[in-house]
């Protein structure tokens, strides 16, 4: 991290955690010898959103585009290590084949059913499960009141760490430079972003702007009179033990939002509240295992009735609240030269590599060649027009 060493840039980025990263190295490889800064306020990413998340990536998804990001996330994830060693120095994110399990009451049999066709239209392997089939599968599981499961085998997590300093060692090694420092302020045309002003003082000119602020995004595009709300909420995620022998799981969700997967000799995961106030909330409540999730995967998972919790954190979503998914694209109304990638509501670390490719595409080529993102661009916020997942969150 260091100061700038100019004053205009090709690209100037905004955030330079797992989505700035990603963005960074996706213009560079597309692009090499231009000029791209990221602008990153704590070097230690003490906390980012990626370092504070469970590092899943699945294709259960109902919307084709979260689907096709996923698919292209998954097969970039598993040759990481390689694809990303920067300067002899490999990149390891410790990929788990671990699969998703989505499971749905009877009442939710066709929703689940419609959603794995829309997966399966689009190249993902996905095993609908029926109670008996499920319990023979997962023999610890509480079966009496579920209607059916969707089992993605080729679904899993990794290291988020690992991720975002694989993205952000090799967009360096390509031309990125970093500057610690925090955006005060920024100067439009009419049609224009031109410049902002970093709280050092530093002055940056720009032929491209790219809002990656993660749960900050909201209030970056307020520099540039954009409205956006991108806000962040806090989740917890915890590490717990059992108390009782029980087979490794996958990744396992359910509509409630309880959301867990096995974690070495244990389980990694947690129950989202989608009511929590919105904030920069970072402290812990040391009871909400034992109150909220602590009952959910006892009930699921009957020897979980001794579980055992070791350690909670606190993290942040980036939820957007027009539908919680999220805007690709640039300001083609007002300031075209102004991308936005942010609001991913807990999908960011899992969408990374495919959005941060989008946004490359948009800026280099002038459109996305990879996957049509168009339908999460800007202009659903403008006209209030909703792009939601259905019955998955």
């Amino acid at each position: 991290m260091k100061k700038p060493t100019a004053q205009r840039y090709d690209v100037v980025i905004i955030g330079g955690g797992i989505m700035g990263s990603s963005a960074a190295y996706n213009i560079l490889r597309k692009a090499p010898g231009i000029s791209v800064c990221v602008i990153e306020p704590d070097p230690s990413y003490e906390f980012s959103s990626t370092l504070r998340a469970s590092g899943g990536c699945r294709v259960q998804f109902s919307c084709p585009e979260n689907i096709e990001m996923s698919l292209h996330s998954l097969e970039f994830l598993k040759d990481f290590e390689n694809t990303m060693t920067a300067n002899g120095r490999p990149a390891p994110i410790d990929w788990v084949d671990g699969g998703y399990l989505f499971l749905v009451p009877p009442e939710k049999i066709g929703l689940l059913e419609e959603n794995v066709s829309v997966q399966r239209e689009h190249g993902a392997r996905v095993d609908l499960l029926t109670p008996a089939e499920l319990k023979e599968r997962f023999p610890s599981i509480y079966v009496d009141d579920l209607g059916a499961a969707a089992h993605t085998p080729e679904d899993g997590w990794c290291d988020p760490n690992g991720l975002l300093w694989g993205f952000r060692r090799k967009a360096v090694e390509l031309g990125a430079e970093y500057i610690q420092d925090k955006v005060a302020s920024a100067s439009v045309s009419n049609t224009k972003a031109q410049s902002v002003t970093l709280e050092s003082g530093a002055y940056i000119q720009g032929d491209a702007f790219v809002n990656a602020a993660g749960a900050w995004a909201g209030l970056v595009a307020e520099f540039f009179g954009m409205p956006l709300a991108v806000v962040p909420m806090r989740r917890f995620e915890h590490y717990f033990t059992s108390g009782n022998p029980i087979e490794t799981l996958p990744y396992v969700k359910d509509l409630s939002r309880l959301a867990f997967r096995s974690e070495g000799k244990g389980f990694s995961g947690g129950l989202v509240d989608g009511n929590e106030k919105r904030g920069f909330n970072f402290e812990v409540d040391h009871d909400y295992f034992e109150n909220v999730v602590w009952p959910a995967v006892a009930h699921r998972f009957p020897p979980l009735e001794a579980a055992k919790c070791h350690r909670t954190w606190s993290g942040l979503y980036e939820q957007h609240e027009l539908d919680l998914n999220p805007v690709i694209g640039s300001w083609n109304s007002r300031l075209k030269n102004l991308y936005t990638v942010a609001g991913f509501s807990g999908h960011g670390m899992m969408h990374a590599p495919a959005a941060g490719l989008g946004i490359a595409e948009l800026i280099v080529d002038g459109r996305f060649t990879t996957i049509d993102l168009t339908r999460l661009g800007y202009e659903r916020v403008e006209t209030n027009t909703p792009y939601s997942e259905t019955g998955i969150l």
